[in-house]
């Protein structure tokens, strides 16, 4: 571990009382103290009343006399079905860990990471806010329904004026009650709650006994107007007690027209208006901050609730259709007073459930609000919300939400927003099950929660029920939530949040890149899918930027490990040296935007190191096959941090609020003439271990002379057209004829190719170069290169080059030298000297427009070679000679501009299908 810092840590092991605590109580200050309300005053309670709502008294009819008691009964259990998959996944993912504020916002952002949890977060408090006021107009509807100047109903008063700012009125003074429950803290709010609680039950309690002590009657409805404006007749409808025809007859669906709205009933409408009325589960979880024990409360309190709320809805359908006919069911959906004992306790029921309904969402509201401008996802126009008084009670988000609600009162009627709250609720849901199912699948050993009554099925189950039911209820409002949540989201990456919650969309990448790498069988490899996979030696990346980025383009899609090696020897060290550094190599990777691994090693040496490297790096089928070096030279080290604007710095290094600067964690490039880490003997060594080891050599020499747009990710095609050149034969041993047919020719084709593949090199032309000896004639070579060309569908210009257009090389011929590898330095040095000057003597015909010259003499640029591909010849045997060797590449690859030095030891080609 890099350091010490364990969540463990966090936590004091025992208080004076030998109970354990946290340390920093969750919420902010006071949080600990805040922490009073029981499973059942701070759970039970407002999710029961959540989830009764108005349609318990209001509804209950409705469903019944349209549906029947059969599809009643089967539209209970689906709803029911559906919430209660999402309860397991609740009941899993709440004793899994210390649960905070924020309830749902908290389990998810905390599982999928702040970008999804933060916009479902959002979503999830707007359906809240707009909850909220619903229920406050609903209760402003019902009490005007029976006190309002304009009631119709038999029963009305008439005593309130009405009107949209008289409406206005009232619901603010009802939305004033309601916030000033809530601004005075959760325990005023569980005890209004359970006032409100007890109002309800007892008119539960009398609607369930009237059902068996009120005699038969006759109720007469409200008439219907007809087609002049003038009145129907009067209708009646009845309650028959208990009675089996009236039963039967109530068994069957008769859909009809709602006689309130006029619009023809379905199953799927009405099986909506019921659901809707049951998405209050995360009324409890939402108090997560408040709740003595969360772990505990929030799965007991609402399994509890969600069992006491069905037994009530099925019982209430099942007396219902028992003693009411199917017109009073339809046309009276109010007739709980009706046939009720005492009427005016089903009119406090109806109150006091909407009441209890607007609180239990500006409560829960303004508990989102507090944890999301905790966590300071949306800057600053939501840090009010971050004032807690000093108990711990959030009253700025209390305020905030308020003042919300207060907004949307202005909008009058909010009919045409009830499905959009609920798919949002249901959004919230379906990630919560997602939540779950992504820590299940993850299999992370730290996911190991005290309910087990819960698996990947109901997970996934889950999610599919709440998407289904999304789209049932509103295809517009769900099509229109996915779309904000995408939104939100992207909002949220491109702004950037906290990375130290743990999503578990690393512990599923983790999981499946096992899984997969499991069966990436390297016995199943072939040579047509055959890529690149590079390890890239970097001494110090501060004069290795451009060659860091051309290894990122030659990849093609492989495995790219930047290596590094620190000298050092553990046994005469304290700790290892090399942990702390990965965190700043890492950096250098996203700043750089390269696709790269980092693996660093300590050794006694650089070479010990690279062999570390060569053998460890990477898992199964992936690991390097290709290692990449630098060139060996006594060019003057550049800092390219100081030139290039991905790493441009701050004067004093230091970046407000943020890591340190990587100018300081790397130090400078050495000064010249300095010592190196490397020897040269070492470092011709390290290219022939890895020869032995089978992994291809690639040597790089004056990448930092390519132009930064041929370096950049997407520049495609927008750069003046410029060559890259192959030379696919050994040019220190040249034999002629068809020696560009070998595997380390086939190699650098291919490596050139791949090059060209990347949008950056898209207008470079590509140009292979065929030797041939004075004696041979010209063109059977390159027609048979050309045919190989064909078969190996790579498109290039082939260009014959003869052996004595280079100066010496001709003497050296005649001498016999290509055949004997036996000759001096003097004579091996005008043999690199002489093919030196060949390709430099090319290069300098492509820019001066062909091999005769532009017509007339004058000096016409034409495109330059921006990069050349030479053969890279084996190192000799004998170490001995290692210098002398490095000597030859340095006269070879002189004043070529960016060139790479390739040696290939495995086939990488292929003409079948």
């Amino acid at each position: 571990m890099a350091s010490e810092n364990s969540p463990l840590l966090a936590y004091r092991l025992l208080g004076e009382e030998g109970v354990a605590f946290p340390a920093n109580g969750a919420g902010g200050p006071g949080a600990t103290s805040a922490r009073k309300l029981s499973t059942f005053l701070g759970v039970v309670v407002p999710t029961v009343l959540s989830m009764f709502s108005v349609v318990v008294f209001m509804r209950i009819g409705f469903v019944v006399g349209h549906a029947g008691l059969l599809q009643a009964l089967a539209m209970l259990l689906v709803a029911y079905f559906i919430l209660a998959l999402t309860v397991l996944s609740v009941c899993a993912i709440a004793t899994n860990g210390a649960v905070r504020g924020g309830g749902a916002y908290f389990m998810i952002s905390r599982t999928l990471g702040p970008e999804v949890g933060g916009s479902i977060g959002l979503m999830f408090y707007l359906a809240n806010i707009c909850g909220c006021a619903i229920c406050v107009l609903g209760l402003v509807e019902a009490v005007l329904d029976v006190f309002g100047a304009d009631a119709t109903g038999p029963n009305g008063l008439r005593v309130l004026p009405q009107g949209y700012g008289w409406n206005l009125l009232y619901g603010s003074l009802l939305l004033g009650l309601v916030g000033g429950v809530c601004t005075l803290g959760a325990g005023l709010y569980a005890r209004a709650s359970f006032l409100t609680f007890l109002l309800v039950s007892g008119s539960l309690a009398s609607v369930l006994v009237s059902f068996v002590a009120v005699a038969p009657r006759d109720i007469p409805l409200t008439p219907l107007p007809g087609p002049n404006g003038s009145s129907l007749p009067p209708r009646v409808g009845h309650f028959t007690g208990f009675n089996s025809s009236t039963l039967k007859a109530n068994l069957a669906g008769s859909y009809a027209r709602d006689y309130t709205t006029g619009a023809m009933m379905t199953f799927v409408s009405v099986f909506a208006v019921l659901f809707n009325g049951c998405t209050g589960i995360m009324a409890g979880a939402n108090m997560s901050g408040e709740l003595k024990d969360p772990s505990r409360a929030i799965p007991l309190g609402t399994i509890v609730a969600v069992a006491y709320t069905f037994f009530v809805y099925a019982l209430l359908f099942f007396l219902s259709s028992f003693t009411c006919d199917r017109t009073l069911l339809q046309e009276d959906y109010g007739f709980f007073r009706a046939i009720s004992l005492w009427p005016p306790l089903v009119l406090i029921g109806v109150y006091a459930t909407s009441l209890s309904a607007s609180m239990s969402s500006l409560i829960g509201a303004s508990r989102i609000l507090h944890a999301l401008a905790q966590d300071d996802l949306f800057g600053v126009i939501l840090a009010p919300a971050k004032v807690v008084s000093r108990g711990g009670n959030p009253w700025g988000a209390v305020l905030y939400s308020w003042g919300l609600v207060q907004l949307v009162l202005l909008a009058g009627k909010l009919n045409t927003l009830a499905a959009v709250v609920t798919v949002f609720y249901l959004v919230a849901y379906a990630a919560v099950d997602l939540s779950c199912l992504s820590l299940e699948w993850a299999s992370a050993p730290n996911f190991r929660p005290t309910f087990n009554l819960f698996s990947w099925h109901t997970c996934l189950l889950g999610v599919a029920s709440c998407l289904l039911m999304m789209f049932l209820i509103s295809p517009g409002a769900a099509g229109g939530s996915l779309l904000l949540m995408g939104l939100l989201s992207a909002l949220l990456t491109a702004r950037g949040g906290p990375s130290s919650w743990g999503y578990v969309s690393q512990a599923l990448l983790f999981h499946q890149v096992r899984k997969y790498l499991l069966r990436l069988d390297v016995r199943k490899d072939h040579v047509k899918f055959w890529r690149p996979q590079l390890l890239l030696l970097v001494g110090n990346p501060r004069g290795s930027l451009p060659l860091l980025r051309l290894a990122n383009q030659l990849k093609k899609g492989g495995l790219y490990v930047l290596g590094h090696v620190t000298l050092g020897d553990l046994d005469s060290l304290p700790s290892d040296p090399v942990q702390p550094q990965y965190g700043a190599w890492l950096s250098l990777v996203d700043r750089a935007q390269v696709k790269a691994f980092v693996d660093l090693t300590l050794s006694p040496s650089v070479r010990q190191g690279a062999q570390h490297l060569l053998r460890i790096s990477g898992l199964g089928g992936m690991k390097p096959n290709t290692l990449v070096l630098g060139f060996y030279d006594d060019a003057p080290p550049q800092d390219h941090f100081l030139t290039d604007p991905a790493f441009s710095e701050p004067a004093d290094g230091t970046r407000e609020g943020g890591p340190p600067a990587l100018s300081t964690l790397f130090s400078p490039p050495r000064a010249p003439g300095s010592p190196r880490a490397l020897s040269p003997q070492d470092y011709v060594a390290t290219v022939a271990d890895a020869l032995k080891m089978n992994k291809n050599v690639v040597l790089a020499r004056a990448c930092g002379a390519l132009p930064p747009e041929r370096l950049s990710r997407g520049s495609g095609g927008t750069s003046q057209p410029h060559h890259m050149d192959v030379w696919p034969l050994n040019l220190l041993r040249p034999r002629g004829g068809p020696g560009y047919v070998d595997v380390c020719g086939l190699f650098l084709l291919q490596m050139a190719t791949i090059l060209g593949m990347v949008p950056a090199w898209h207008s470079a032309r590509l140009r292979i170069f065929l030797c041939l000896g004075p004696q041979e004639a010209p063109g059977a070579a390159e027609e048979r290169l050309r045919a190989l060309l064909s078969q190996l569908r790579i498109r290039a210009e082939v260009q014959e080059v003869v052996w004595g257009e280079g100066a010496g090389i001709r003497e050296l011929e005649e001498e016999g030298y290509f055949e004997n590898s036996g000759w001096g330095d003097a004579e091996a040095e005008a043999l690199a000297c002489s093919a030196n000057a060949l390709i430099r003597a090319q290069q300098g015909r492509s820019r001066s427009g062909g091999p005769g010259g532009p017509e007339g003499g004058d000096e016409e640029e034409g495109p330059a070679t921006a990069l050349t591909f030479l053969y890279l010849p084996r190192p000799p045997a004998d170490p001995a000679r290692y210098l002398r060797y490095l000597a030859l590449l340095e006269i070879l690859s002189r004043d070529l501009g960016p060139t790479l030095l390739i040696h290939g030891v495995t086939p990488v080609t292929c003409t079948d299908l």
